[in-house]
């Protein structure tokens, strides 16, 4: 298959990487095939196989001093290339090197890390030259970037999510199968403050349910909880320290009368308003 016929206005690498606040002096773009000796295929493509296969490098036809910046892609059919994760380069690990290859000091980095498996490239003609210099590989033409993959909703005593995460579900489209369920039942929830160790225990009933709860939540903070109000005001930040969970759902007809009994024997089994933030 031939390579698309680039043309004036096309969105390429060099784009993405100088909107990213790097400069392409200090990148290199970096293109793994699947071989024996190496990633012999997608099942390999975990963090420490890639990292591992990556920061070992042959003497030849790699540069001597490579920059500070790697992006690390992955064939995917042709010359198409997919982005699979980015590296800072600290430098060669001397201790290591031996006659055929050098080792490099390479720590994880979140540049592009929300295109990673979604940023496709269209790799050079010379396929041979698995290796870049960023002025190069930033003539590379961008074929595709992918939505984000969803998230799948675990069962409902499963939920265990951070505010940041919070934040994610209420407005990121990878998360909704995440709202559908969540929209779908009244429920008891727990807050536990990971910085103190308190909790709250509250309730989503009525046409409210878990997930306009928790959207009031990720809005202001706080919920308009009393207690958590004032935690809020001494320190906003603190509200990132909060973790939410589901103690038990009803089905969206359930009786407020009942949802209240189980949101007081919640209260009174953790012990939430001697010890936590409910205040009553």
């Amino acid at each position: 298959m031939k390579p698309p016929v680039r043309r004036a206005g096309d969105l390429d690498l060099g784009h993405v990487v100088l909107a990213a606040g790097v400069e392409l002096e200090s990148t290199i773009a970096i293109r793994h095939t699947y071989n024996p000796d190496g990633l012999q295929g997608p099942q390999d493509l975990e963090p420490e196989k890639v990292h591992a296969y990556t920061r070992r490098q042959g003497l030849r036809k790699f540069p001597t001093d490579p920059p500070a910046c790697w992006l690390v892609f992955i064939t995917d059919g042709g010359l198409r290339s997919r982005f699979l994760t980015a590296y800072e380069n600290r430098g060669e690990v001397d201790a290591e090197r031996t006659a055929t290859d050098r080792y490099f000091d390479l720590q994880p980095s979140d540049l592009l890390v929300t295109l990673r498996d979604r940023l496709v490239i269209q790799w050079s003609r010379d396929a041979v030259n698995w290796v870049k210099r960023g002025t190069a590989a930033a003539q590379f033409t961008i074929l595709e970037i992918a939505d984000p993959a969803e998230v799948a909703f675990p069962d409902f005593d499963k939920v265990v999510i951070d505010f940041p995460t919070l934040l994610e579900v209420v407005e990121s489209s990878r998360y909704r199968a995440w709202r559908t369920a969540l929209a779908s039942v009244q429920g008891i929830y727990l807050i536990t403050d990971s910085r103190t160790g308190r909790h709250y225990v509250g309730k989503a009933d009525g046409a409210e349910r878990i997930l306009g709860r928790w959207a009031s939540y990720a809005r202001t903070g706080h919920g308009g909880n009393a207690a958590l109000i004032d935690l809020a005001g001494l320190d906003l930040a603190h509200t990132r320290d909060f973790r939410f969970s589901i103690l038990r759902v009803f089905g969206p007809d359930t009786p407020k009368i009942d949802v209240d009994a189980a949101e007081l024997h919640y209260k009174r089994a953790l012990m939430t308003r001697e010890f936590g933030y409910n205040r009553n």
